[in-house]
């Protein structure tokens, strides 16, 4: 029988609720009005003006005026603030594409340090040798006391001396650390093959090729790092118009819910896929330094690093130059990463039993016998043993590599698939959709959650050892370190990878690039409007870099509370900087149609990232 949906109307049986059009002035009409904040944060994030503007007290010390200036946030996920997160995204785009074919080195030399830099370092050489020779003075113990606290006080003046010059980086380390290191063998282990060891060279460029007609080649690479596999899982595999049988014997749809889940969940290894996911970021580190010892040059690289849809971290990156395939896979063989670590192969305690603090002892003891755990120290003295393994060893897994020639259409796919996900968190695009790829997400977070994820972690109290400076209230199992956190799933390195001789420039050089072709494009017309030439954020910067950069000690600013009387509502703020995007888009246009002929004294960029 047809239900009724209002006076002389009828619902058939088939009919979804969604698509049957309600009575005019209803409620269920009215639910269906757009909303008011979802129209302008839409029309925001189309005219890509940041939504959540930080509001800034801008106060001139020269003049004394003060004025209310909007940053954009600056976010790098599109989750909080769209607009930013593409920004970032097309500036990393623009970071990779101007470094992938460099052809002249883009090495910066270091100027020499002056006269006046040198006598400042002299002087701290001589007050490091007389503390050093203060420990085979024969004194009484307070004297020496004394005369170390005196001479630290000089070194303090001193360093900061050297801070307040032009000498880039630290001459010492921040903190005096009089306690031994630890050393560990840099013997290579014995189960991975030996890699040629060339000395470095300096340069960063890779090699041109000439072809038969003259025309020269400058190739880069796109190479995939993978980890190990930890047990078959379902996959969909097409090799043109045939799907490949998965290791089930069964051939899986794209959208199959099972797919990226385990074959078989019993078997599959969720502790050594957690394990490699929390130091996946050393295996990288150490892969890097392989490559350029092997390669002899000093290889560069830009890169993202992703999660697979098996849930297992992973990273795509831009070489600049090629290698031969038959290296990067003998490299990847002999990469690994030891973990030196206690133990933590299995609990000794379990979460809802774990060891408690005794406050006369001031230690974590056994709940049962009161007897004190090993503190961390006494755990890695063990490790000092002649013969000892590593707690654990990473390695890497399938390595996936092709050549990319410069201005192809291949390139621009290569730099967009490299930054695909950069807006995105890490676990976004690896969102279980289904009840088994739920239980598998679950399943490695639960894993995650029990391990150790550094020294301090509260998890080293379910594998019987003190962590590092422990004090009471640690909860094993409740570690607040982002390894255990579901948006990151073990990894907590970079997502970002850029070497730094990429392209020679920070990002914030290349958003300089961007706004001084912007003003050569404008010339003549918004040269003297600073609130229309900075562009980088769409209007919302107020201008202020000009004056940042002309003299840096000229402004001071302070956050503006947003209940101040001169701040004006956030939707208010929101459609200013709309109609000031719109209008400075369409100047730059018009502009760039004038000087379309001309030639410009700063040259363009490749992508704008505005």
């Amino acid at each position: 029988m047809p239900t009724s949906a209002g006076v002389g109307a009828a619902i058939p049986d088939n009919a979804s609720p969604l698509s049957v059009v309600p009575r005019p002035g209803s409620r269920a009409a009215r639910m269906r009005q757009p909303l008011a904040k979802d129209a302008l944060r839409q029309l925001a994030e189309q005219h890509q003006v940041c939504v959540r503007p930080v509001v800034l007290r801008r106060t001139d010390t020269v003049t004394g005026r003060t004025d209310v200036v909007e940053v954009p946030c600056g976010a790098t996920l599109a989750a909080k603030c769209k607009p930013c997160a593409e920004r970032g995204r097309r500036l990393r785009i623009q970071q990779i594409r101007e470094g992938w074919h460099l052809a002249d080195e883009p090495a910066v030399r270091p100027d020499k340090p002056g006269e006046d830099v040198l006598s400042l370092v002299r002087l701290r050489a001589h007050l490091e040798f007389e503390r050093h020779a203060l420990a085979y003075e024969s004194m009484h113990p307070d004297a020496r006391a004394a005369q170390v606290a005196d001479l630290d006080d000089a070194i303090v003046e001193v360093d900061e001396a050297l801070a307040e010059s032009n000498l880039r980086g630290r001459l010492t380390p921040t903190e005096r650390d009089e306690r031994p290191r630890r050393r560990r063998s840099t013997r290579r282990r014995q189960d991975t093959p030996e890699l040629p060891r060339l000395p470095v060279d300096s340069r960063t460029v890779g090699r041109a090729y000439t072809g038969r007609q003259g025309k020269t080649y400058r190739p880069s690479m796109l190479l995939t790092l993978t980890l190990d596999s930890h047990g078959p899982v379902h996959s969909h595999f097409r090799r043109g118009g045939y799907v490949v049988p998965c290791e089930c014997g069964q051939r899986h749809q794209p959208h199959d819910p099972v797919l990226s889940t385990p074959v078989d969940p019993a078997s599959y290894d969720y502790r050594r896929a957690a394990v490699d996911s929390i130091h996946f970021a050393r295996v990288l580190d150490r892969w890097w330094q392989n490559l350029r010892r092997a390669a002899g040059w000093n290889v560069q690289y830009a890169g993202a690093v992703e999660l697979q849809r098996r849930l297992a971290p992973h990273a795509h990156f831009a070489i600049r130059g090629t290698l031969p395939r038959k290296l990067l896979k003998q490299i990847a063989a002999a990469t690994y990463h030891q973990v030196w670590w206690p133990r933590f192969d299995q609990p000794v305690y379990r979460v809802d039993k774990p060891p408690v603090w005794d406050v006369d002892q001031q230690a974590y003891v056994d709940p049962k016998t009161r007897e004190p755990l090993p503190t961390w120290a006494e755990a890695l003295d063990e490790l000092e043993e002649p013969g000892t393994p590593p707690a654990y060893v990473a390695r890497l897994g399938r390595i996936d590599a092709r050549g990319i020639d410069q201005g192809t259409k291949d390139a621009e796919r290569s730099i967009r698939y490299v930054t695909k996900y950069v807006t995105k968190d890490l676990t976004d695009q690896a969102r279980p959709r289904s009840d088994p790829q739920k239980a598998h997400f679950d399943r490695l977070h639960a894993e995650l959650s029990v391990l150790p994820c550094s020294p301090t972690c509260a998890n080293w109290l379910l594998y019987g050892v003190q962590p590092d400076k422990a004090k009471p209230g640690l909860t094993p199992g409740r570690c607040t370190g982002k390894v255990h956190q579901r948006a990151t799933l073990g990894f907590t390195g970079r997502r970002v990878l850029v070497s730094r001789q990429w392209s020679g420039k920070t990002l914030a050089d290349h958003r300089a690039d961007n706004r001084a072709w912007v003003r050569a494009i404008l010339a003549g017309n918004l040269a003297d409007n600073d609130d229309q030439a900075d562009t980088d954020d769409g209007g919302q910067s107020g201008g202020q870099a000009d004056g940042q950069a002309d003299n840096p000690d000229r402004y001071r600013f302070e956050l503006a509370r947003p209940d101040d009387p001169d701040v004006p509502p956030l939707q208010h703020r929101i459609l200013r900087a709309v109609s000031e995007r719109i209008r400075w888009r369409t100047t730059l246009t018009n502009a760039r149609q004038r000087a379309s002929g001309a030639v410009s004294a700063t040259p363009q960029p490749l992508t704008l990232a505005a």
